[in-house]
């Protein structure tokens, strides 16, 4: 093991702050991505931002960071949508994911290391859910292949949840606890039956296609190894996703799964989680026709990655104001120090910027500490921010 990146970080699985300690130098890192349906909105932004500023952080510090967000583009989420749209689901994915990439470059992301699609890793999951099989911990009925929890005694260790959450949280997040060729309400899909008009491909338990889980379980040993750093998303996804995957993944290899487990909190609107199924999305695309997408960057990360936030009107006129101030501020390493030391404590962003702003109301250049935060403040502001009233 490396000695450690000197980083203290929440981890969801033992629920507290804990030393960030990579295997070594090459950081290795996977992040849920979009399931390609819709357009990128401000929680999509905040989640991707957060791993973000922490791949700056690493990269600092003299790691190589590989992050792998991969795509979901064939699930029961964008199948329904093509349907609605009368559009083959791929060419929904594909136009969908012309917008979400465009988002990420106006928002000046670190690129992905590698951003693999599920229908690009078919062959990859029909291996993998045979490695299930193989160590007892699935079967196959009504022409599904099933997990089976009850032969994974350490099956809740991500989230910590009981029986009885579990159980809500599977029936409300697409879990088919009512499912009569279950076991056990929380046994979950690992390959399953196409309806006549989805997508199909030939396996050992008839034609179907990939349970939700498995995509990500099958890409991140394809991609990154048998075990992982540090794996991210929203909090949305600690359950089923997350606790599935994890089981999944140590059934088949034997192996640990994730070092870190890392969440993301949720951002909300009008009270409510911003969500497609809920339609209370903020879009980065319709905030950036009117803000400078650094501003954009520094609304979301002016909260802390665990704390849930309410998305208002006057976060943009905030943040583009913030933004000028920095770019005065010119050139220079005032609060560099500060904002490492923050980024180091459980990526402190908040903390972060307030010791930017300090050394920017004291007079000095801040560059290099918002460079870190992934603001460029060699440019101008643009565009010209209009007035707080239409902030939306």
């Amino acid at each position: 093991m490396a000695d450690g990146s000197g980083m203290r970080l929440y981890d969801t699985r033992r629920g507290e702050v804990v030393a960030f300690e990579p295997a070594d130098r090459v950081v290795t890192m996977y992040t849920c991505g979009i399931t390609p349906y819709d357009s990128t909105h401000l929680g999509h932004a905040a989640t991707y931002l957060t791993y973000d500023v922490l791949q700056r952080r690493l990269r600092d510090l003299g790691y190589e960071t590989r992050c792998v967000r991969n795509i979901t583009d064939v699930d029961d989420s964008i199948l329904p949508k093509a349907r609605e749209l009368g559009v083959h689901y791929l060419d929904l994915a594909a136009a969908e994911l012309a917008k979400f990439d465009a988002d990420m470059e106006r928002l000046e992301m670190i690129p992905a290391w590698s951003e693999p699609r599920a229908t690009s890793a078919i062959a990859d999951i029909r291996g993998f859910i045979g490695m299930v099989l193989d160590a007892g911990y699935a079967y196959e009925a009504g022409g599904a292949v099933y997990f089976e929890v009850s032969r994974f005694e350490d099956f809740g260790e991500v989230s910590g949840y009981s029986r009885e959450e579990m159980l809500e949280l599977a029936a409300e997040r697409g879990g088919n606890v009512d499912d009569p060729n279950k076991r056990d309400p929380l046994d979950f899909v690992l390959w399953q039956p196409s309806l006549p008009d989805e997508p199909s491909w030939e396996s050992l338990w008839g034609p179907g296609r990939p349970g939700w889980h498995i995509e990500c379980s099958a890409l991140a040993l394809r991609e990154l190894g048998t075990t992982i750093d540090l794996h991210g998303g929203g909090t949305d996804l600690i359950f089923p996703h997350h606790e599935c995957e994890s089981a999944q993944s140590r059934a088949a290899t034997g192996e640990p799964f994730v070092r870190h487990w890392m969440h993301q909190a949720m951002v909300r609107k009008d009270g409510e989680k911003m969500s497609k199924s809920l339609g209370n999305l903020v879009f980065v695309s319709d905030l950036a026709m009117l803000w400078d997408p650094r501003a954009i960057r520094l609304a979301c990360i002016v909260h802390h990655y665990r704390d849930p936030w309410e998305w208002n009107g006057d976060l943009m006129p905030e943040a583009s104001s913030r933004l000028q101030r920095w770019i005065d501020a010119g050139e220079g390493d005032g609060a560099l120090e500060e904002v490492r030391a923050a980024l180091d404590d459980d990526l402190d962003t908040p903390g972060a910027i307030a010791a930017i702003d300090a050394a920017a109301a004291a007079g000095l250049g801040v560059s290099a500490a918002a460079g870190l935060l992934g603001v460029d403040t060699s440019r101008p502001l643009d565009p010209s921010p209009p007035p707080a009233t239409t902030g939306r």
